[in-house]
């Protein structure tokens, strides 16, 4: 903020403090202000200013102290909604819950104390600028020239000198509302890098990002079985040689969000392409004799962002998913040969039961999802 009487309405008044700038004008002239060296500048890149006036009549006035609080008080808004937002997120211990429960309300809470802490930074910031800032209108020549020492010094002084016309040394509210509003904002943004530390996945004897609706702890400790969306199971003649279909748990709940990690694409492979996949698997540790003849089970959870990797290309036994194009080579331990995706999709052991239906030889052996989740 800048008084009219200190710098001027115009060009004129600008000339008549400060002095008409002169060609060759000593920069280390300490009778200099840093007003003279910026208006130095300005004449020599070409700069002609036409307005530089106040917008209040003198420094203090009551009409600037009625928007310095306004402005303080946004300020000071977005800090207390960034802080609410950093108490949602760290000590809300939030877990999906069916149905209508306040676990409903985490996310929207998370949205709107972020969406109103940078609403209120936003309008303070025009505030700052349209209403306290002085107006000044100037009109520079084109040209091109390369940048001396007496350049890099005038643009230095013109950078102090802008941070001096905010008048945050002289307004001690706004000095403090700054601090305030936009430190808790600051730790919004480390929010999500250090939250997601807090807790460890993989505490636990059994930790909850490897254990899926196919654990027999989920069925009294028998295998779980195969079986379609509405709960019936599923036989080997079911699926066609070179088809695929989507089985879930055979457990309560198990095709609903409960047990969301859980959804698993059972495919039959032709008599060629099952010898490739036994092969390749009984190399591996964690997938061998995971196979039962020519079926295959992967889970369905693609492990770049999670989205259902469900598009079988037969003919190429290559598993893709829509979502951001990842492709996974089913005959080789679902590992990833196109797009986003970084580490294998899981593999789910089967095999029959005494009455001949798809059963889960145990629970997967690698955590479901995106591959941060494994990670320790």
């Amino acid at each position: 903020m800048t008084d009219v009487k200190h710098h001027g309405a115009t060009q004129a008044g600008v000339d008549k403090h400060h002095g008409t700038a002169q060609a060759g004008v000593d920069l280390s002239d300490p009778a200099l202000s840093r007003f003279d060296i910026v208006r130095e500048g300005a004449r020599r890149d070409d700069i002609e200013i036409v307005t530089y006036e106040s917008q209040f009549s003198h420094p203090g006035s009551r009409q600037e102290k009625r928007i310095e609080r306004v402005i303080a008080a946004l300020f000071l808004i977005a800090g207390v909604c960034a802080l609410a937002f950093l108490l949602v997120y760290i000590l809300w211990d939030w877990e999906f819950e069916l149905g209508n429960t306040l676990s409903d309300y985490y996310t929207p809470l998370l949205g709107l104390t972020l969406g109103v802490a940078l609403l209120c930074i936003g309008f303070a910031i025009l505030a700052w600028a349209k209403k306290l800032l002085p107006h000044e209108i100037s009109i520079q020549d084109r040209h091109e020239a390369m940048s001396t020492d007496e350049d890099r010094q005038i643009t230095g002084q013109t950078m102090v000198y802008m941070v001096d016309e905010l008048g945050v040394q002289r307004r001690p509210l706004l000095k403090g509302a700054v601090v305030l509003g936009l430190l808790p904002l600051g730790a919004v943004a480390a929010a999500p890098l250090i939250g997601g530390l807090i807790q460890d996945p993989h505490k636990g004897e059994e930790p909850m990002m490897f254990r899926t609706g196919f654990s027999k702890e989920a069925n009294g400790g028998q295998p779980v079985r195969l079986t379609r969306e509405d709960g019936t199971p599923i036989r080997p003649d079911d699926v066609s040689a070179g088809g695929q279909m989507t089985v879930f748990p055979g457990i309560p709940g198990g095709a609903t969000n409960e047990y969301a990690d859980s959804p698993t694409l059972l495919i039959h492979l032709r008599a060629d392409d099952a010898a490739v996949a036994r092969e390749n698997g009984a190399t591996d540790p964690k997938n061998a004799g995971s196979m039962w003849g020519d079926y295959i089970a992967y889970s369905k959870i693609c492990t770049h962002a999670g989205c259902p990797a469900s598009l079988y290309e037969q003919q190429t036994n290559r598993l893709l998913c829509p979502c951001h194009q990842s492709q996974f080579l089913i005959i080789d331990n679902g590992q990833p040969i196109f797009g986003p995706a970084s580490r294998r999709l899981p593999q789910l052991p089967i095999t029959l039961d005494a009455e001949g239906f798809f059963v889960a030889s145990s629970d997967y052996r690698e955590a479901i999802g995106p591959d941060f989740w494994e990670r320790p």
